[in-house]
């Protein structure tokens, strides 16, 4: 390999390529040239380290006690921990006949302490560690996005009022300007007004809307200049957890960027599907919006989005989509009577591909229910055929047990509460997650503060629902290995039973304990972490695990032709080392979790 080639293979190699140029050459000049006979031990709890191993051909195993750890192929690198550490209980062999590049023990150590960024990456914390990689991992697909300019996308028209005004004049411009916020002037400085400050300064403290609108604005605009760069708007977006950004030009402001249309525009302008949705009048027009949906994900997930920012995106469109079907089929008299629910990972806004149907109707009491039953039938039968398979347990409007008036649920969630039994407390999981997406929605609210209340002082049902949570055992051995399925499923492991069902139950019956109202798995940790039930560390933590967890399963579920109940199913030997390595990490905080919940609810005396 010549000096150049050589010089090439180590800056494509993370973390190397943090390294500045004379770094790279000086490194160049310390490393030798190896070649290892399949077979040969390299390192072992007996055989120290003296190196560290860079792959230009071949491949090497990792093992402890005989147990497969991880391969190791071209461009990886191993083994860092033995160097730092000095020791090991893995012993890594070759598999196939290696040469290799060997950078020795102190060459490596000086690395670390001289060069930050290095040492970083091999001594770094979890979230931080998972960052990085993902960052890493789509670096080359962000690119197009990275130089894309704010006004390339669809901008909203501003609502801009004195705020000297009333709330109310304010309201009725912003509706004849079908604008989403209010912008407020007050003097030399500019204010916003949204759904939130309208709830928390008017609705709940019961503010006249004759008052001025300056009275309920939040000051301090977070403003982005026209020409900026997209990339720029995301990280603004991220920073500050907000959901639009003002747009300026200058000092003049030239309209609204929403965070929708933000992801929407990284995916090929498929916010498009949301105005094909608007715009349908028929299911044949919605099964034609709905066929972009796996395309839209598709985009996303290579060009390095987030899985639950995706999941967002989705949710919202799905809503759209749910919310048409109903406006189709149900008469208007009857629409406000009632409230379409959907529940699972849908309720909780977590469904990305396609799953099955988990969803219900709450009527208002007095209404009877055989007027709605027709429609509720049809609405299942449209929603199959636009692609929402029918539940295998049953849990959709067509089905009179989940189609019940408020009084209804609430005798059931009674029931449900006092009973105990296996399906009972599966009913409770389900319902907890509800979320409306049609209809009138304070029926579903006095439902689940229905349920809220007799959660109260009920510390034998939530340690027995939280007792689910332990049903699966974590697919990692002791030694930090992967512990396959058997049979069908030998070299695989299935990933939701493994990691992703114990975070979703758990957090959610947490959430119900604390009165919790958010559906969201990720909301719900932020708020148990706010009400103290987690320190900020081990929240962030468990969110970067989940994260993961779907991030790696929903890319499994891209690369099959078809979905299926095996879809759940991933073989890590299929994976990179970057993504073997956050799947171990993800399942170690499982494990932490898990403990937690043991500990919170006494499940060790829970029979």
């Amino acid at each position: 390999m010549s000096l150049f080639d050589q010089k090439a293979l180590l800056m494509s190699i993370h973390p190397f390529d943090l390294l500045e140029d004379r770094m790279i050459e000086q490194l160049m000049t310390q490393m030798d040239i190896a070649y290892y006979p399949k077979e040969t031990v390299l390192i072992a709890p007996r055989v120290r380290a003296e190196s560290l191993t860079i792959i230009i051909k071949g491949v090497v195993n990792e093992t402890i006690d005989g147990e497969l750890q991880n391969v190791y192929g071209e461009r990886d690198s191993f083994d860092a921990n033995s160097l730092i550490y000095g020791n090991t209980q893995s012993t890594f062999s070759v598999a196939e006949d290696l040469i290799c590049y060997e950078l020795p023990k102190e060459s490596f150590l000086n690395l670390l302490q001289d060069v930050e960024s290095f040492q970083n990456y091999f001594m770094q914390d979890f979230i931080t560690k998972h960052q990085q990689l993902k960052e890493r991992q789509h670096q080359n697909e962000l690119t197009p996005f990275m130089v894309s300019r704010v006004d390339e996308i669809y901008l909203h028209s501003p609502c801009i009022v004195n705020a000297s005004q009333s709330i109310k004049e304010s309201l009725e411009l912003m509706v004849r300007k079908n604008s989403k916020v209010i912008l407020v002037k007050d003097e030399s400085r500019m204010g916003i007004v949204t759904d939130s400050n309208l709830r928390e300064r008017v609705l709940l403290v019961g503010k006249s809307t004759e008052d001025a609108i300056g009275e309920i604005a939040t000051y301090g605009l977070i403003t982005i200049e026209r020409s900026d760069f997209l990339f720029n708007a995301l990280l603004l977006f991220t920073k500050h957890g907000i959901m639009r950004l003002v747009v300026v030009e200058g000092e003049k402001i030239v309209g609204i960027l929403e965070q929708l249309d933000l992801l929407s525009h990284f995916a090929n302008h498929t916010h498009l599907i949301a105005a094909s949705i608007d715009r349908a009048v028929s299911i044949d027009e919605l099964q034609s919006a709905q066929r972009s949906l796996t395309h839209l994900i598709s985009s996303l997930t290579s060009k390095g989005v987030r899985v639950r920012y995706i999941s967002k995106l989705v949710s919202e469109l799905n809503g759209k989509l749910y919310r048409k079907v109903f406006e189709m089929v149900v008469p208007k008299e009857l629409q406000s009577r009632c409230a379409l629910i959907v529940m699972g990972s849908e309720g909780r806004g977590e469904q990305i591909l396609r799953t099955d149907q988990d969803n219900g109707l709450i009527f208002q009491d007095g209404a009877d229910e055989a007027d709605f039953e027709p429609y509720m039938i049809r609405f299942s039968d449209y929603l199959i055929r636009l692609g929402f398979p029918k539940c295998s347990g049953d849990v959709m409007v067509s089905n009179p047990d989940w189609r019940r008036s408020v009084s209804g649920y609430k005798a059931v969630i009674s029931q449900w509460v006092e009973t105990l039994n296996e399906d009972s407390l599966r009913s409770l999981s389900i319902f907890s997650d509800a979320s409306c997406v049609a209809g009138d929605e304070s029926l579903l609210h006095e439902c689940r503060n229905y349920l809220m209340v007799h959660f109260e002082g009920r510390s034998d049902v939530l340690a027995h629902l939280a007792k689910a949570a332990l049903s699966f055992e974590t697919p990692l051995s002791l030694f930090s290995g992967f512990v396959l399925g058997r049979a069908e499923h030998e070299s695989q492991l299935d990933i939701k039973k493994g990691g992703i069902f114990a975070i979703v139950h758990g957090v959610r019956i947490l959430a119900l304990e604390y009165k919790i109202d958010s559906t969201n798995t990720t909301e719900r940790i932020k708020e148990l972490n706010n009400v103290g039930i987690f320190d900020k560390q081990f929240a962030s933590e468990l969110i970067e695990a989940y994260d993961t967890l779907l991030g790696i399963r929903l890319r499994s579920m891209l690369s099959q032709k078809q979905m299926s109940e095996g879809e759940n199913y991933i073989n890590p030997k299929l994976f990179s080392k970057a993504d073997r390595d956050l799947l171990k990490d993800a399942f170690k905080i499982v494990n932490t979790f898990k403990k937690f919940l043991t500990y919170h609810f006494h499940l060790g005396i829970v029979v």
